[in-house]
């Protein structure tokens, strides 16, 4: 088994004809590993390589300026995260990267910014130090929001809902862009340390751009670890847990990881953008996926109760391990 390429050219307008085919592969993809390529997906090339020189920029910067904007400064964790900061395999080490958050823009006076509800956060820029990162970050959520809500809507069709089923729920998104930073991994590494350790990821889509170094590995529904390189002019895809949880585990949300082998002694950056429901979107078995007999297999939710649980897992991290990663890489 391998990850598919799927190519959206024929399947990018709202109510494209003859795309039974791009849905049948989606269909096919999400109840294996939960992974595929993209192709043909209306993203500008110039839009990708601007932000990928955006994250150079901003991670060759001093360490003392980038902790000027450190996630511990802002209630939301939005900011630059520090080598070893969260440890995405639960029994493994921390992970081996930085990084920089952020989120859409949302208005200050925004019911869910007021609450302070998770991805709904104010945004650490570092105007003075890189001026366009704002403009170019949020040129690039709107790209890729368009994009996500796109392939929800294939979504939608590949469990025989109507092809608006989801577009409510993408109204007000939770929505996280990463840019992150690995370095080379260390050349005496045990087999615990990874620059990502083993994970799925949260919401519901998650949009990687991959610069060429590769490092990706997805697990397959056999237990198998394959590498998912880049491929020129694509992007990987991948579901997060809150579509398992929709669809009583009909779909899949499955584990991959990060090491930083092929670079040549050089950093591996990588572009995530994760996409979510409205943050009050209620988690419950979607029509046609509980079958006679069968039960819901999950506890009911709100898309954000599920992101909060999530995060805090995922940042419950001793200071003595932040130490033990730090030493192992200087």
């Amino acid at each position: 088994m391998s990850i598919p390429v799927i190519d959206l050219a024929t399947a990018l307008a709202p109510e494209s004809k003859n795309i039974q085919a791009v849905v049948h592969q989606l269909h096919q993809a999400a109840t294996s590993s939960g992974f595929f390529y993209v192709k043909n997906h209306g993203i500008a090339k110039e839009i990708i390589e601007r932000q990928f020189a955006l994250a150079e920029e901003i991670f060759n910067l001093p360490l003392s300026t980038k902790l000027k904007y450190d996630q511990s400064l802002n209630a939301s964790h939005l900011g630059f995260e520090q080598l070893a900061a969260q440890k995405s395999d639960y029994i493994g080490k921390p992970d081996i990267k930085e990084g920089f958050y952020c989120g859409k823009n949302y208005p200050k006076d925004h019911p869910y910014v007021l609450a302070k509800y998770q991805g709904y956060g104010i945004n650490q820029w570092p105007s003075a130090e890189v001026p366009a990162m704002e403009q170019y970050c949020q040129e690039y959520i709107e790209q890729f929001s368009g994009l996500a809500q796109r392939i929800m809507q294939l979504l939608a069709l590949s469990l025989s809902l109507d092809e608006q089923y989801f577009d409510e729920c993408c109204h007000d998104p939770m929505i996280t862009l990463k840019m992150l930073c690995y370095p080379p991994h260390p050349v005496d590494a045990d087999e615990y340390s990874y620059g990502v350790g083993a994970h799925t990821d949260w919401g519901s889509i998650t949009i990687l751009a991959q610069d060429t170094c590769g490092g990706l590995e997805v697990c397959l529904p056999d237990g198998t670890w394959v590498a998912a390189p880049p491929i020129d002019g694509t992007f990987i895809v991948n579901l997060g847990d809150l579509i398992p949880r929709w669809s009583n585990d009909l779909f899949k949300s499955n584990p991959h990881r990060v090491r930083n082998l092929f670079s040549k002694g050089q950093s591996r950056y990588s572009i995530p953008f994760f996409f979510g429901p409205n943050y009050m979107t209620p988690i419950n078995a979607l029509p046609g996926t509980v079958k006679v007999g069968e039960q819901y297999r999950y506890t009911p939710c709100t898309a954000g109760e599920h992101m909060e649980q999530m995060y805090q897992r995922a940042y419950d991290l001793s200071q003595e391990e932040q130490k033990g990663v730090e030493a192992l890489t200087v």
